[in-house]
Parts: structure tokens; C-alpha cells; sequence
């Protein structure tokens, strides 16, 4: 959706207790944070004012890392505006920057123990929303992975069931495209060694404990020390550093975009003007 969709989804008919209360009076507001974080969603937050003909004045940039109270945002203009584009305004900051947060917090703790370590997100997002999630996964310094199916060639559990192997799915994969890397999700160490030795570029070792995820990919690197290994699968921001300690690559976790925190951000008045 479009910053107007998501405008016109909030607004409906109009905007009753603006519309009961409020004149033509212009002012300014201020958006503050309401604790420490990494900011993201201003870009959008910025959008949905400027929408709104109002003049925006930001106070920091998406991807800074604030402390609490920090003022990103002041908006000036026609106060009926102001309030019309308030609620949305502030979903994407506190949606975004809640993830942009989760994802640094991550990263950091994954860092120290293997700085090579990529921490990534997943597909699982918001319909309508993935865009702005995977945007503040970067942000925060993550890795979005894919944005849509057709962006490489991720063959899982339910492509192999109707395969029937995971040599063979490899092998056709290779085939559809000389552009796309070719990632193999597997649950064992034998299909781990198998898709290595199949000519896979990364392979996605799916809901495995630390130490079985260690012994794969010590066994794919044996075979090949190109290939990546990946490991997803209910890994939380506290079992991320163990997944480091085992020498992945990467680690994806679904969390950072369907149950990371939202941050408080708070829209306040500043100052009314009488209209003319």
C-alpha cells in the first residue's frame, strides 16, 4: 500500500473529533521518542505530513541510534492535518524502529562472538507491510534476505517431499536460472552433505540445535568451503550468539519482524495559531 492507501484506510470519512473540535488553526507539534533505540520509519513519517501538506523539519535521520526523549520530527502547518496524519505517522516509527532495534540488538550480541556473522530476516512479515519491515532490518544492520520468491531460489522442506530428493531438486534448480544462487533447506547431516556435494550455494540448516547445527557445517565446509550455511528455525535474540558459537554464516530469525517490540514515540502540540 501507498502512503495515500494508508492515509485514506485511517481517515475513512473524515476525521469526526478534529471535525467537532477544531477549526482552521495552523500550529507546530513535535515527535519525541520515547526511549532509547534505533530509529526507523521517519522517511515515512516525513511522507505521510508532506501528504498532508504540512512542512516537516527533521531532527535526526533513520538508522541513528537515540536516546530517550530525542526529538526526530517537528511538523508545522494546519492542525487538523497534524492530527489526521499522527496516528499512522507514528505506527511506522514504532513499528520500524522496533525492529530496527531488535535487529542492532541482535547483531551486537552476535558480533562479539563471530563478527563475520550475518544476522538476517525472514519472509515471515506483515501482508501489505514486508517493505517497510525488511527496510528497517537493514537499518538496524541486519540482512533482509529475500523480499519476494522470485528474488533466488530457496528450495524447502515441501519442494523436496515432491522432488524426492535433495540431490536431484539441486540439480534442476542450477538449471532454471545462471543468475540466482541456489539455497537447499535440510534437517539432517546427511541431506547437508548431499546438497554440498550437489553444488548447492547455501545450505539452510532448518530447526537445529547449536551443537547439530556445529556439525554440519563443519561437515559442508569438509566438502566445500564455498558454500554458505544458514540456520533458521525458532532461534530467539537469546539463542542467537550459541548459533555464532557453532560458525554459521547466517542467521535468520523470523522474530525480528513478527515479534519484535514496538518503541514509543509520542506526537505533542507545540503551539496554536489562531486562523485568519
Amino acid at each position: 500500500m501507498s502512503i495515500r492507501e494508508f492515509l485514506q484506510e485511517d481517515r475513512g470519512f473524515g476525521d469526526i473529533t478534529s471535525d467537532a473540535l477544531i477549526g482552521e488553526q495552523s500550529g507546530t507539534a513535535s515527535v519525541r521518542t520515547g526511549e532509547a533505540c534505533v530509529l526507523a520509519g521517519l522517511e515515512e513519517a516525513i511522507e505521510v505530513f508532506r501528504t498532508l501538506g504540512l512542512e516537516t523539519v527533521p531532527g535526526a535521520k533513520d538508522g541513528d541510534t537515540l536516546a530517550e526523549g530525542a526529538e526526530v520530527l517537528v511538523i508545522r502547518g494546519r492542525l487538523k492535518d497534524i492530527l489526521l496524519g499522527e496516528r499512522l505517522a507514528l505506527n511506522f516509527l514504532m513499528r520500524m524502529s522496533g525492529i530496527a532495534t531488535a535487529t542492532a540488538e541482535v547483531q551486537a550480541a552476535v558480533r562479539k562472538v563471530s563478527p563475520r556473522t550475518r544476522v538476517a530476516a525472514t519472509r515471515k512479515t506483515t501482508p501489505g507491510f514486508r517493505f517497510y519491515e525488511k527496510k528497517a532490518v537493514s537499518l538496524g544492520g541486519g540482512d533482509p534476505h529475500r523480499y519476494r520468491l522470485d528474488d533466488a531460489i530457496l528450495i524447502k522442506d515441501n519442494h523436496l517431499r515432491i522432488v524426492g530428493s535433495v540431490s536431484d531438486a539441486v540439480l534442476r534448480a542450477k538449471q532454471a536460472s545462471f543468475t540466482k544462487k541456489v539455497e537447499v533447506e535440510v534437517e539432517s547431516l546427511g541431506d547437508a552433505k548431499v546438497a554440498a556435494q550437489a553444488g548447492a550455494d547455501i545450505i539452510l540448516l532448518d530447526n537445529m540445535a547449536p551443537e547439530q547445527a556445529k556439525e554440519c557445517a563443519d561437515a559442508i565446509r569438509a566438502i566445500d568451503p564455498r558454500v554458505l550455511v544458514e540456520v533458521s528455525g525458532r532461534i530467539t535474540p537469546e539463542s542467537a550468539p550459541r548459533y555464532a558459537e557453532a560458525g554459521v554464516d547466517i542467521i535468520s530469525l523470523g522474530w525480528l519482524t513478527h515479534s519484535s517490540r514496538a518503541v514509543h514515540f509520542s506526537l505533542d502540540v507545540l503551539d496554536v495559531t489562531a486562523a485568519d
